[in-house]
Parts: C-alpha cells; structure tokens; sequence
C-alpha cells in the first residue's frame, strides 16, 4: 500500500494496490485474516477509524484508475464509510518509496518511469500529510 500518490504507479502497481487496498478493506472490516499481520496495516489501525480510512484509500486509487486511465474499478467495492481525518506520512518513507519505485519501473516499465517527472518529494497519496521524519519503523523492504 504505497504512500506515493497512485498517478506515479503504472498499471500493473494501480493493479496490484487496488488488490492489495481491497484485501485490507476486508481485514480491517474482520472478513479475513489473511494477510492481517502486513505491516503497511499498522498506520491504517493506528487511524481513529481504520476502515474509514482503508476506504478513503480505495476511493483515490478507484479516482485514478477510472476517472484519469478509463480503468473498470468498481465504486461499489468499496465501503461506505469516510474520513477527513488524514494519516501522516514521513519525508522519509515518501523519498523511500519513490526509490523503490523507481526501481521497480526501471525493470518492467521503463517507458512509463520515463514520463515521470523529476521530483525531490513525491506528491503522497491523498489521504496522507507529509510530517518530518526518516522511513517508518514497520517498512521491512530493502532498497538493493
């Protein structure tokens, strides 16, 4: 569940997080336990309504898939509930996720990493606010 705002993703990262946003939805409603123990849920849980927020995330990623690429993301997969309550996200996990980005558009999507535009901080998803910081404690993955 990335930081990043969704429109650096290219399609097989929109894809994948609208699964992935999909599958929290359902453990943060308590439909499953698979996967309830992925670190990216802790900021989600430590939210004052964490499928409120779960949902928030799905709507944005929904917005850019159907509204911005004509993608077929069903509106109607995703719970009611809302929040304007945002999570914070640090300096250090936006510039961490971007390299990892990077990385990976490097290997499957160079074309698409090319129409990107340089940035010293991406813009974060739109339910995050930037806050001072280096990457988060619960990332796990490695830059290599």
């Amino acid at each position: 569940l990335w930081s990043l705002h969704p429109q650096y993703l290219d399609r097989a990262g929109l894809l994948a997080v609208w699964r992935e946003a999909l599958l929290a939805q359902k453990v943060l409603a308590g439909g499953t336990r698979a996967y309830a123990n992925h670190p990216q849920l802790i900021r989600f849980r430590r939210h004052p309504d964490p499928l409120a927020a779960i949902c928030v995330y799905l709507v944005a990623v929904r917005e850019e898939a159907a509204t911005r690429r004509g993608y077929a993301f069903r509106a109607e997969k995703i719970g009611p509930a809302r929040t304007d309550v945002p999570i914070p996200v640090t300096v250090g996990q936006l510039r961490y996720e971007w390299a990892w980005l990077m990385m990976k558009l490097a290997r499957r999507a160079p074309s698409w990493m090319a129409g990107l535009p340089a940035v010293d901080l991406p813009a974060p998803h739109p339910l995050f606010v930037v806050a001072p910081g280096d990457v988060e404690a619960w990332e796990v993955g490695r830059l290599t």
